[in-house]
């Protein structure tokens, strides 16, 4: 383990410090994070996504435009992610900011480099819709294979990237008798510097 975080670190370079660790595990998942939304009456949502991309600029997921979270992010455009990283590790991440859509070159470019059969099934699926049966669901996969049997296939317009731009980053290191370590930075804007402070356990 690295030593604790220090207030005059950057927090993105922690994050990175701490993702590039969780890589050489083999037990979890280290780009699996939950993510929160909420909807117009301010119930929450949460689900599981993979982060795909990261730098200072913010942390990259993908997804259908028209799913729950896509409409809820186009309203509400405010998340929450966390991530667990369990044994050997013991640490979580908690990260809260706004969401911005990456332009639609970016998301190509990443959709590119996807299997063949993800990309017909982000055609395919019309995420978080009601559907008939699963059957209907094959169908409208080979239709998509159909359709693209001989040609690329381009990203469509309703799936692409978000950016979560931090405004708060915690980081938590599990300790003996649940007396964990804590450190959480914040901005008031993506302009402001991080201010740092210690939390109880």
């Amino acid at each position: 383990m690295s030593e604790w975080i220090k207030k005059d670190d950057n927090p993105f370079k922690v994050f990175k410090e701490w993702f590039n660790m969780a890589g050489k595990a083999d037990n979890f998942e280290p780009t699996a994070l939950t993510l929160a939304t909420v909807d117009e009456s301010g119930m929450p949502s949460a689900r599981v996504v993979l982060l795909k991309q990261f730098d200072d600029n913010g942390l990259c997921f993908f997804t259908n435009y028209d799913s729950e979270k896509g409409q809820e992010l186009d309203k509400h455009p405010k998340a929450a992610m966390v991530f667990h990283w369990p044994l050997p590790l013991h640490r979580q991440i908690r990260v809260r900011g706004t969401i911005e859509k990456l332009p639609y070159e970016h998301s190509n470019a990443y959709f590119q480099t996807r299997p063949r059969g993800s990309r017909i099934g982000a055609w395919a699926s019309p995420q978080s819709q009601e559907i008939s049966s699963r059957e209907e669901l094959e169908k409208q996969v080979k239709a998509m294979e159909e359709r693209f049997s001989e040609d690329s296939i381009p990203c469509p317009e309703n799936w692409g990237g978000y950016r979560l731009q931090p405004l708060s980053f915690e980081f938590w290191q599990a300790q003996e008798f649940r007396l964990h370590d804590r450190m959480k930075f914040t901005r008031s804007s993506l302009q402001n510097d991080w201010q740092a402070k210690r939390l109880a356990p």
